[in-house]
């Protein structure tokens, strides 16, 4: 009898999350594969053994209809039809008569090159790579799915439900009860009731194609049958560039220098410089709401309601009053053109007239005015990427140009082992999943900060991910309960702390004693079923947790 011990599923999952990544990274040095056939069997079967949270019943025989919801946000519309999917670098084709293709919730620019395939420009690094192929794995196991329902093998045709839902798929136009016929017969060959395929209908709906949803599973079947019967095999590929480029911060370092240089216009780079990650409104609508939206702060109770009315799509107008004041008060505006899809605002906190806002500044104790360097979300490795090159000198001929970096201040959205959306977590260190790394530091912000507002806080650390669309319950149980003390997952922390850490006390081209911030707000609960990313966003519910971290960031920025 064997005593060694049967694998955990944590042990599983883990093992499965390793497997995948060495394949993604081995498929990209090959330079192409095909999904379905031997090259992509072993992302397929991974992603079926790990059975990630966010994928719901992608193991099980039916169509998984949130996570095709949160990965078709994703991708660029139209991907389901194409056979052929190519990842490039930056390539010219932003020149080109192509449309741009950008997914409702991921910045990255696509292309329909023809009506057979989809180029997906990759600017953000390798965790971009990561997150689409795993995204398209599941895709394809899915319309899998469709086509094993609707094949009949011996007759080598397909079922009458296939038959109903073609003929639905290519009309115009349908009227109510030949859409409901549509949706009867998609039931049926997707393994939900018609309640859940009306739901879908309607989520999946956009202005232009009311009856999305029912093309979409549609070309998903269609295209896995003409690979079943026809042979026709689905590849994806990866430009010679981007495999040349990738690595190279080739668009972390125009980022960085597009803004040093910004910063030496405006006889800003000598000034104390704090760095906050963030969103592009909350820095600016803390500052500046206050002193033009007297009225609405007047009529309402607590300051948070205003802030919910500034994230409302219909109130633009309040938003381009804060925003014409900031840029009249010191605020400079860089939108990005280096293909990192990261903006920037610079705040020049002299040109603001510290009377009318909701912060002190006590001149006598400080000598100068400090520059706020406000960034949006990075993504993953690209953390790095940019940071890295951002907190290294400005060359200017024969002279290095080094940066009075004060302080980095990171806030961001993560999912969270124990409490619930909008609860807030305060790590102490980072650790990298899939390798022995960890980053402990000081951090400036701590639990007592944001006690007293109604928001539960937890200390500990944070894991960052690979992946957070590849994370299951057993693994993250695992990390929460074991001595790890992990408090939530996210995927940039680690890669902005071996930044911080290269640059502050192995390069020295910042002050070693610079401080860090990090904060995060949970935009779900992996553990909890049916709060994952997947069951939707946080929409109101992130607006207390997001404003009051960027205060207490500006009031010890400011003190």
């Amino acid at each position: 009898m064997s005593k060694i011990k049967s694998r955990t599923r944590a042990q599983e999952a883990s093992g499965a999350i390793e497997r995948m990544y060495i394949a993604m990274r081995h498929l990209f040095n090959r330079g192409f594969y095909k999904p379905m056939g031997v090259s992509g069997e072993t992302l397929r079967e991974s992603l079926l053994e790990l059975r990630p949270e966010i994928y719901g019943t992608v193991a099980d025989s039916k169509t998984e209809l949130n996570g095709l919801v949160y990965i078709l946000d994703r991708l660029p519309i139209g991907i389901e039809q194409c056979t052929y999917i190519n990842l490039t670098s930056e390539e010219g084709y932003k020149n080109s008569s192509f449309k741009n293709i950008i997914p409702p919730k991921r910045r990255r620019n696509c292309y329909r090159i023809d009506e057979h395939q989809m180029n997906v420009e990759i600017t953000r690094g390798r965790s971009d790579i990561y997150d689409i192929l795993t995204h398209l794995t599941f895709l394809f196991i899915e319309s899998e799915k469709i086509a094993e329902k609707v094949y009949i093998e011996e007759k080598g045709t397909t079922n009458r439900d296939w038959k109903q839902l073609e003929e639905a798929a290519l009309k115009k136009k349908l009227s109510q009860s030949e859409r409901e016929v549509a949706l009867s017969h998609t039931a049926s060959i997707i393994g939900r009731t018609f309640e859940e395929c009306l739901a879908a209908h309607k989520v999946f709906a956009i202005k232009e194609d009311p009856e999305r949803f029912l093309k979409i599973i549609y070309w998903m079947g269609k295209i896995a049958l003409e690979e079943l019967i026809e042979g026709h095999k689905r590849s994806i590929t990866f430009s010679p560039v981007l495999r040349e480029r990738l690595g190279h911060h080739i668009h972390g370092e125009i980022w960085a220098n597009t803004i040093k240089k910004e910063l030496i216009k405006n006889d800003l780079i000598h000034r104390p410089i704090h760095l906050i990650s963030a969103n592009m409104h909350s820095v600016m609508n803390t500052l500046f709401a206050s002193s033009v939206l007297k009225k609405e702060f007047a009529n309402q109770k607590d300051p948070y309601e205003v802030y919910e009315l500034l994230s409302q799509p219909e109130n633009t107008h309040l938003r381009s009053k804060v925003k014409d004041c900031a840029l009249k008060n010191g605020m400079i505006e860089i939108n990005d053109r280096s293909g990192t899809n990261i903006d920037v605002q610079i705040f020049d906190t002299a040109k603001i007239d510290f009377e009318k806002i909701n912060f002190t500044f006590d001149k006598n104790k400080n000598k100068e005015y400090p520059v706020l360097f406000v960034m949006d979300y990075a993504f993953g490795e690209q953390a790095y990427e940019t940071i890295d090159e951002f907190l290294k000198p400005y060359k200017e001929g024969d002279q290095n140009i080094f940066l009075n970096m004060d302080s980095i201040s990171i806030m961001g959205k993560a999912g969270i082992l124990e409490g619930g959306k909008g609860d807030l977590m305060i790590p102490n260190a980072h650790i990298f999943e899939g390798t022995a790394d960890n980053y402990p530091f000081h951090n400036e912000l701590c639990a007592e900060d944001f006690k007293g507002e109604g928001l539960e806080v937890f200390e500990g650390t944070m894991i960052s991910v690979l992946g957070t669309s590849l994370q299951n319950k057993d693994l993250l149980k695992f990390f929460h309960e074991s001595t790890w003390n992990v408090i939530g997952l996210e995927m940039e922390g680690a890669h902005y702390q071996k930044a911080i850490q290269a640059a502050s006390r192995i390069r020295k081209s910042i002050t070693t004693d610079v401080k860090v911030r990090y904060a995060y707000y949970a935009s779900d609960n992996p553990l909890e079923t049916g709060s994952t990313l997947a069951s939707g966003g946080l929409g109101i519910t992130g607006v207390k947790p997001t404003y009051l971290i960027t205060k207490r960031i500006l009031e010890q920025i400011f003190n």
